[in-house]
């Protein structure tokens, strides 16, 4: 494997777009919260995944993103592009996009309107890959594609040239070590294992995980990189206690879904996150009580 894997491990962060009810990415608010995170120290950053709303953003915009991305980091850690779309071509073009532009990585979901088969998936991967000397992380979030990779599948791409680490939603029986460990003895050699699904990253770091890409280090690094830091050290004293820290927001992203409440989170924050892309609707006033009680103990 010739790519550079390293860039998916520990924690990538996964902003929020900020944009208007048009699509139009505010560059300026959107540089601010890049540069928050850079300056947190995360391990790396991951711009225009599901919390970045790229399927709502069409290729010029997410193109004014990933430049601004680019720009804001300046090379100090590394930056990972979305390049989930519809059609094969379209990916094409966002890997294209994302080279021209100096993203350092990609992350690519098997998007489709048509129910893809587990064939068609690795055709999609392998074809994509061979485009592209960066190097790829799979995004397995059947929640939002509605398409769950196979073990088998897995283990195939996991032999494609520049297929570096893949993004794992949580299992549904909690076995992370199981899970972890079957996946490291089928796949090739050196394959990234990361999780997302935020409220299961403390158990997944603790059973083995090399990265938790996350929703909440996208707006809250600092909470976020302590939970990582002690879970990737072994200390699980100090992991339980960073993990109970972040539960109430756990338990609000639970009920209400992640994207809506990091949109209210960046507002307190005064970070500008524009509104949920349409027909996605923001969530009313009464929560923001809540998520400003479940951010209190992070920042004060």
């Amino acid at each position: 494997m010739t790519v550079e894997a390293s860039i998916f491990r520990g924690l990538s962060a996964f902003p929020l777009t900020p944009a208007d009810a048009d699509g139009v990415v505010d560059t300026d608010a959107f540089a601010v919260m890049i540069d928050r995170l850079v300056s947190a120290g995360v391990d790396s950053i991951a711009v225009l995944g599901s919390t970045g709303t790229y399927a709502y953003l069409d290729r010029s915009e997410r193109s004014r993103a990933l430049a601004c991305a680019v720009e804001t980091v300046a090379g100090r850690v590394p930056l990972i592009a979305g390049i989930g779309a519809m059609r094969m071509s379209w990916v094409h073009e966002l890997v294209r996009d994302a080279q021209r532009l100096g993203a350092d990585g990609l992350l690519l979901a098997p998007v489709s309107y048509a129910p893809l088969s587990q064939d068609e998936v690795f055709a999609h991967f392998q074809a994509t890959a061979a485009t592209t000397g960066l190097p790829i992380c799979i995004y397995n979030n059947p929640s939002t594609t509605h398409f769950s990779f196979s073990p088998e599948l897995v283990s195939r791409l996991s032999r494609v040239n520049n297929i570096a680490a893949i993004k794992m939603p949580l299992p549904a029986d909690g076995d992370f070590a199981g899970e972890i460990g079957r996946l490291r003895s089928s796949c090739r050699e050196g394959l990234i294992i990361g999780y997302s699904g935020d409220w299961g990253a403390a158990s997944a770091l603790l059973a083995g995980a090399d990265a938790w890409y996350s929703v909440v280090a996208g707006l809250l690094p600092v909470p976020a990189l302590r939970l990582t830091r002690a879970a990737l050290s072994g200390d699980r004293e100090a992991t339980t206690t960073a993990d109970a820290a972040l539960e109430p927001l756990w338990t609000l992203f639970r009920t209400h879904g992640s994207l809506r409440v990091m949109y209210l989170i960046a507002d307190q924050l005064g970070l500008r996150p524009g509104q949920p892309p349409l027909p996605v609707q923001p969530l009313d006033g009464s929560v923001s009580k809540a998520v400003a009680d479940a951010m209190e103990p992070l920042i004060g």
